[in-house]
């Protein structure tokens, strides 16, 4: 559960914890519905660059709160949909200028689960805390946005379902949507692409007879008894990682409705003591999973729910097993971890994917493979992880993020696990009292069978139309 600088200390505290832990024991927002009504936001729409062709694509948005309740805007994500060029380029993201900064504004590419002649791709546009909140009526102000083909070759928009060549000025725009705390509340999405939509090929799309966990943590507490019946544990055993003398708390991890989905919240607080921190952690009691497609819909927070900010937080989903001996050819744990406020030597945000090998406790030796990206990643995020016989591929919001290699994959089953922890005070020397907050929509794992994020997309979706809360026909290990 650290990337590969991390002190050995945590390292063996943590495969620890998961041998007691053990022994003791996204997408739910999918593309866009029609306007709600009522709706809390709306969004307005222009273009700068609106030729049929353009060497890039420049959909300038303005986000408006037309409810009645302060809106935080990193509970918003707006959708703008394209049809890729020929030969499937990659894209990047830019912002020019924005009333809120464009240090608080996200881009990320995704890929529909049912392309039309008009979309297959789509842009979603996210907000750090950074961009704070809209009181009723206010609206966020010019985003001016771009988006361009990797290689830089002319860009053809007269086939993208969102662009209005003819819109030069700001106006209501229903072909783009927008998601307010993971559910839709504005425009309306390419035909076939919205939640109501039932996929086109159950079962077979993705492809079927699958063994599955799925999960969309429709529970009361910590404490209901369904937890541990669908084969999960939520820690309060004792040890690493995090400060010394902290605790794990099962009370801190609680239920609630989010946009209609059931959402899992693990709380971790403190007053800048061991003693006065309770960290969280839920995981699995079984390891039994390996090869295959393993999701999760995560909410990351930059800021804390209360108090003053700087602690250095881990924020994770992985799954792990335990480390037998030093250098054990048979331990696996393959990890996302987002680090809000920075830590283990980096000083502002960043997230890792890591897939372990092995390590070695002491001297400290480890034996691992990781990707990073040093921006903001607060707001609602699809993390896919694959493994198959050949490779691990990690995917964030439908983009590929890393490929790790053959070396790294698992010899034996592993649990899956999220927890969120400290790793110590130097990012906050304080004893107030402050507290952070990880939510998760739903866990997803398909054994054996490679899936890709459109089609994760379309099993969740497949699930949520069934009316189904759990499913575990997993064998054991």
């Amino acid at each position: 559960m650290q990337p590969p600088s991390a002190p050995h200390g945590l390292r063996v505290a943590a495969a620890a914890a998961v041998a007691m832990a053990t022994a003791a024991g996204g997408l739910a927002a999918l593309t866009g519905t029609a306007t709600a009504v009522g709706e809390p936001v709306t969004v307005q729409y222009r273009t700068s660059a609106s030729g049929a062709t353009a060497d890039q694509a420049e959909p300038w948005i303005k986000v408006k709160n037309t409810g009645s309740a302060a809106v935080q805007l990193s509970d918003v994500k707006v959708r703008y949909y394209f049809k890729a060029d020929s030969g499937s380029p990659g894209y990047r993201f830019a912002c020019s200028w924005a009333v809120k900064g464009c240090a608080n504004i996200t881009g990320t590419f995704g890929t529909l689960a049912h392309p039309t002649a008009t979309a297959d791709r789509y842009l979603d546009i996210g907000f750090t805390s950074g961009a704070g909140s809209l009181a009723p009526g206010a609206d966020t102000g010019d985003m001016q946005l771009r988006f361009y083909r990797a290689d830089w070759q002319t860009l053809n928009q007269s086939d993208d379902y969102s662009f209005g060549g003819s819109q030069t000025s700001y106006a209501n725009w229903p072909k783009v949507t927008a998601q307010l705390a993971g559910s839709t509340v504005w425009g309306a999405a390419p035909e076939g692409n919205d939640p109501t939509d039932p996929p086109t090929d159950p079962p077979t799309d993705p492809p079927g007879g699958g063994q599955s966990l799925f999960d969309d943590f429709n529970y009361t507490a910590s404490s209901d008894p369904r937890i541990s019946a669908n084969g999960w544990n939520v820690r309060s055993n004792s040890g690493g990682p995090g400060v010394p003398g902290a605790t794990w708390a099962p009370e801190n991890v609680t239920f609630s409705s989010t946009g209609g989905n059931s959402v899992m919240n693990l709380r971790t607080s403190t007053s800048g003591t061991g003693e006065s921190t309770k960290q969280t952690e839920v995981l699995t009691k079984a390891m039994k999973f390996k090869n295959g497609t393993y999701a999760a819909r995560v909410r990351f927070a930059d800021a804390p729910v209360s108090g003053p900010d700087g602690d250095h937080l881990v924020q994770t989903f992985f799954t792990i097993n335990d480390l037998k001996a030093p250098m054990a050819d048979d331990y696996s744990e393959y990890d996302f971890e987002y680090l809000p406020n920075g830590g283990w030597g980096e000083s502002s945000n960043i997230l890792y994917t890591t897939s372990w090998e092995t390590y070695n406790p002491d001297p400290w030796q480890a034996v691992n493979q990781h990707t990073e990206s040093r921006q903001s990643y607060a707001g609602w995020h699809d993390l896919v992880l694959t493994i198959d016989n050949s490779n691990i591929k990690y995917y964030i919001d439908g983009q590929l993020f890393g490929t790790h290699d053959a070396a790294y994959l698992p010899e034996r089953g592993m649990s899956i696990n999220f927890n969120q922890w400290l790793i110590d005070f130097g990012g906050l020397s304080s004893s107030a009292a402050r507290s952070y907050d990880e939510q998760v929509d739903y866990v997803l794992h398909v054994k054996d069978q490679v899936l890709t994020p459109a089609q994760v997309t379309a099993k969740i979706n497949a699930y949520r139309v069934a009316g189904t809360n759990f499913e575990d026909t997993v064998p054991g290990s």
